[in-house]
């Protein structure tokens, strides 16, 4: 798309689109080369600090452009009916910011909980186990002793680190040759070698914020990313809550570059249930072919008790091109932290809707479903039997700390194919492990109803916690998750494994090491620390991983680590006699030998231990394609 003149500043609350520009703002007090960003760009790319906190050290903040207090709220009191609702965007090209990298440094030691600026709020304690729901004889997977992570293939670049804000809460999106992060309260935008081209706050203590020109105030909080690899675009969402509005906050990147040209909606999250003003928190993000959803939990801003979760659809076709934007609000008064799934593949047709996932208890999850989401959307939901589970609690680190492991909730929810995968930790016997499952979907909600295909509970060893597992599938069919580790006597750890398609149901191959902390965490106990981790696959071959995590370093604090790998290359079926690396008359003659003999080497398709049209379909094949 050809660049838009930047002419002048501007906001957008109303009826139109507009573009917004900006001025040096704050003086140099430092520098650094970064690599070219395009367009109007200042090089070298300055780096100018700014101002991580609001002013206030708690409590609720000020809107700086607060909605009309008569204006109509949309009123949830009524379960699974969509209210509908539309914003305007504002234009804003990232190119022009200066400088590009300002990033919030902060001294660990005056590290801010986010919490202190939220109204007070509580979500409900989950249900116990019910062993009469669950499926008590499931057969559970674990690891199988060999890595399927290529640890050759790891590498890890330092992401944002030390906002200020406690929990980091770090989410992560990867285009064709951009990496984008988002943390509390804070952007950045990387090559992905790790070059960083962008780095801004999210609200007014930016230079400016990314979300400051459509109004955002000094509290834009919980942001999650993704890439939508559908139509090629970066999005990124970001909560407000201030003493009498709330806002969710998205912006959709006008192509595959993050840096340039982006369309920012801000719109009204102030919900009505039973009279009481509610507003949202704990965002689930995902995207399909129509819509980008995001949920919530919904919390009392002055009186009333939990509302259950909220839906908010966005027609994504508008958004694409910068249109006023057309959006549908729902809610379920039983639901609460419910992720929402990024598609892979046709959900339209395959079941023929968006899908989300929550715990329902220690005995099952459940699973929503959003038909003709931009059309006429219907909410559904049920519940998928799964093995008894137990909160995952605190989790004990070096230095005598503890990290709050976020009981039993979903961290992500990924769809692919017609299966839904999720990922959580656990307690098994007191430990915190990280448990993931695959749904069969089996066409619900216009079809059967969905089952637990696998699951599997990854052991990080006797003793060692394993949290904030987070799960992404590729278009092999391989499953990867990422998670964090400690216990008592260990530091933090970051460790990515994964599964193949045709690996026994429930496996994973044993974990490899991402990064080990430089330091200790400390003797705080209780505190919110991640609160998750993400995981994602890349589009440009849709087979390599990527996942963020987080550490605590030397001197910094936290800091996220940005991580990429791959699975080990499956043996080829043809390359069985030396020289390996070379098919030739010696592999077919082998083959031939082991064929005749029933020797394992030439027992290479299914049915295994069995001799037949299959292996010899199958090493043909191989030797004519020629291994990698």
């Amino acid at each position: 798309m050809k660049p838009l003149r930047v002419v002048g500043v501007g906001l957008a609350f109303a009826g139109t689109v507009v573009v917004a520009g900006f001025g040096a703002g704050c003086s140099v007090s430092g520098e650094r080369t970064a690599s070219d960003v395009g367009g109007p760009a200042v090089e070298p790319a300055r780096m100018v600090p700014v101002r991580a906190f609001p002013v206030a050290d708690r409590g609720l903040l000020v809107d700086p452009f607060p909605l009309p207090a008569d204006r109509e709220i949309a009123d949830l009191s009524e379960e699974g009916v969509f209210v509908r609702g539309s914003a305007t965007a504002t234009v804003i090209d990232t190119r022009v910011f200066d400088p590009q990298i300002a990033p919030a440094v902060v001294d660990p030691a005056d590290a801010r909980r986010v919490k202190v600026h939220l109204p007070p709020h509580q979500r409900p304690a989950f249900q116990a186990e019910d062993p009469e729901r669950s499926l008590q004889n499931f057969q559970m997977g674990g690891t199988s002793g060999e890595p399927v992570v290529d640890a050759d293939s790891v590498s890890e670049f330092s992401g944002i680190d030390r906002t200020g804000w406690v929990p980091p809460d770090p989410t992560l999106a990867v285009g064709p040759n951009h990496v984008v992060v988002t943390v509390n309260q804070s952007l950045a935008f990387y090559t992905k070698s790790g070059t960083l081209q962008f780095e801004q706050i999210l609200g007014s203590q930016g230079s400016p914020g990314f979300f400051e020109p459509i109004g955002a105030g000094n509290f834009a909080f919980d942001p999650k990313c993704f890439y939508d690899h559908e139509a090629g675009r970066f999005v990124v969402l970001a909560l407000e809550v201030y003493s009498s509005t709330a806002y969710v906050t998205i912006a959709v990147s006008d192509d595959a570059d993050p840096n340039g040209v982006w369309y920012k909606y801000r719109t009204d999250a102030v919900t009505e249930i039973s009279g009481n003003d509610y507003w949202w928190d704990y965002p689930g993000f995902g995207y399909d072919g129509e819509a980008y959803y995001v949920t919530s939990n919904l919390f009392p801003l002055n009186s009333g008790g939990f509302g259950g979760v909220g839906f908010r659809v966005f027609d994504k076709s508008d958004m694409l091109v910068g249109d006023p934007v057309n959006f549908f609000t729902t809610r379920d008064g039983g639901g609460a932290s419910v992720q929402a799934a990024q598609h892979y593949g046709d959900n339209v047709s395959d079941g023929g809707a968006a899908y989300f996932v929550q715990t329902n208890g220690g005995s099952s999850l459940e699973v929503y479903s959003i038909e003709d989401p931009i059309g006429n959307p219907q909410l559904r939901s049920l519940s998928v039997a799964v093995p008894n589970h137990g909160s995952a609690g605190e989790v004990p680190t070096q230095g005598g700390g503890s990290i709050f492991a976020l009981n039993i909730r979903i961290m992500n929810a990924a769809w692919r194919d017609g299966n839904l995968y999720a990922a959580h930790a656990v307690s098994v016997g007191g430990v915190a492990k990280p448990r993931w499952y695959e749904i069969d979907l089996r066409g619900w909600p216009n079809g059967s109803f969905p089952t637990l295909a696998q699951s599997g509970t990854v052991d990080p060893g006797a003793g060692i916690e394993g949290f904030f597992p987070t799960v992404a599938v590729n278009e092999a069919g391989a499953v990867a998750l990422a998670y964090g580790t400690s216990s008592s006597n260990q530091r933090i750890r970051f460790w990515v494994t994964a599964r193949k398609a045709g690996d026994p149901a429930g496996e994973m191959g044993d974990p490899v090491l991402v990064r080990q902390s430089s330091a200790s965490l400390g003797s705080d106990s209780g505190q919110r620390w991640g609160d998750y981790y993400d995981a994602t696959v890349d589009p440009v071959d849709g087979q390599t991983f990527w996942a963020i995590g987080q550490t605590q370093e030397s001197g910094i604090g936290w800091d996220t680590r940005i991580a990429k790998f791959s699975l080990v290359a499956s043996p080829c079926a043809a390359d069985i006699a030396a020289p390996f690396g070379v098919l030739d008359l010696a592999d077919i003659n082998a083959f031939v030998t082991g064929f005749t003999g029933n020797d394992p080497i030439a027992d290479v398709a299914e049915p295994f231990g069995v001799w037949d049209l299959s292996d010899i379909g199958v090493f043909v094949g191989a030797f004519s394609a020629g291994c990698p």
